[in-house]
């Protein structure tokens, strides 16, 4: 049986200039209560994912993490390579993708955060802890809190009056938009009317532009024959789930703090608990890196009893494509 050598290669850039800063808000947040910062930390991890990972654990909070930005920072590898890699790190238990509601002045914002840990995490751990980032006021990460509260969900819209004087609507325009993001989803005139009902039925349910195109826009194949069509299928069947109503004034002494998971696949959000391993049912489904994690069983055990270090293992041979 031949012995697992663990490779030093591509060490982590020391980068020569400053780090790439994420909009206020955004980008960055460190766990807590992680282990001191040793050579050997991401050492069972496949080549690729250990490169991204040591780069990615020496950004400061609040650094850019975006796809494109650790494309631009880390020239070996391309966009699809990085995304493909953050996946796995996903899997692995060292990130989530989050995005969290926010009040400020007045107002009230989505932002898109990455949570990292040094130090792999369960699930169960990952859900603790976003549960108290969910009740937490806005600030540096907090500590994972002991009683679990359920995460709240986006305010369904109640109206979506027509556009004014003719111009095209949100729904038109996220969707004439959608080439100027991924060329490989590119729509005509024609096209983008034909799609704008399915798309206002998106923005009924309390969605905004910017989470509609990264719903459309994740994980695409290398060719798209038809974007037309395969725009119409991403709308029919990612069209998240009708909320109810439940408006109700936050206290004065609590403002309400909302927080959903992204699928680090599909960018499909949802609460901590509906997304283990940072990814959704139809996306962990098709994963090979958690098929095999289940050592082939077709039943995924608990939480609880899943080995981190064997998941993080099964990763070497299986995350090898861009």
């Amino acid at each position: 049986m031949a012995t697992q050598q663990i490779s030093s290669a591509l060490r982590a850039p020391a980068p020569s200039r400053p780090y790439r800063q994420a909009r206020t808000g955004y980008g960055k947040r460190s766990a807590p209560d992680q282990r001191p910062a040793a050579p050997d930390d991401f050492a069972l991890l496949p080549e690729r994912e250990r490169y991204v990972a040591g780069y990615v654990d020496h950004l400061p909070d609040g650094a850019a993490m975006d796809i494109k930005s650790l494309a631009k920072d880390l020239p070996l590898y391309g966009q699809m390579a990085i995304g493909t890699a953050l996946r796995a790190l996903a899997v692995a238990g060292h990130l989530r993708h989050v995005r969290c509601r926010v009040e400020t002045l007045g107002q009230s914002r989505w932002v898109t955060r990455t949570y990292w840990s040094r130090t792999a995490r369960d699930n169960e751990w990952w859900q603790a802890h976003l549960a108290g980032e969910a009740d937490a006021p806005p600030g540096p990460p907090s500590a994972p809190s002991v009683a679990a509260c359920p995460p709240a969900v986006p305010q369904q819209r109640t109206t979506t009056g027509p556009a004014p004087d003719g111009a095209p609507s949100p729904a038109y325009v996220a969707l004439a938009r959608l080439g100027r993001v991924d060329p490989r989803l590119g729509l005509s005139a024609g096209d983008c009317a034909a799609l704008e009902r399915l798309a206002s039925e998106w923005f009924a349910r309390g969605v905004d532009a910017d989470y509609l195109t990264r719903a459309l826009t994740c994980g695409l194949p290398d060719r798209i024959g038809s974007p037309v069509g395969f725009v119409r299928r991403r709308l029919t069947d990612k069209i998240p789930a009708r909320l109810p109503d439940t408006s109700a004034p936050a206290a004065p002494d609590k403002p309400a703090r909302r927080l959903l998971v992204e699928c680090a696949e599909c960018g499909h959000p949802g609460p901590a608990d509906a997304l283990p391993d940072g990814l959704c049912r139809p996306c962990r489904a098709d994963s090979p890196a958690v098929a095999t994690a289940r050592g082939g069983d077709t039943e995924a055990g608990p939480p609880a009893e899943r080995d981190v270090h064997a998941l993080v293992g099964s990763l070497r041979n299986l995350m090898r494509t861009p």
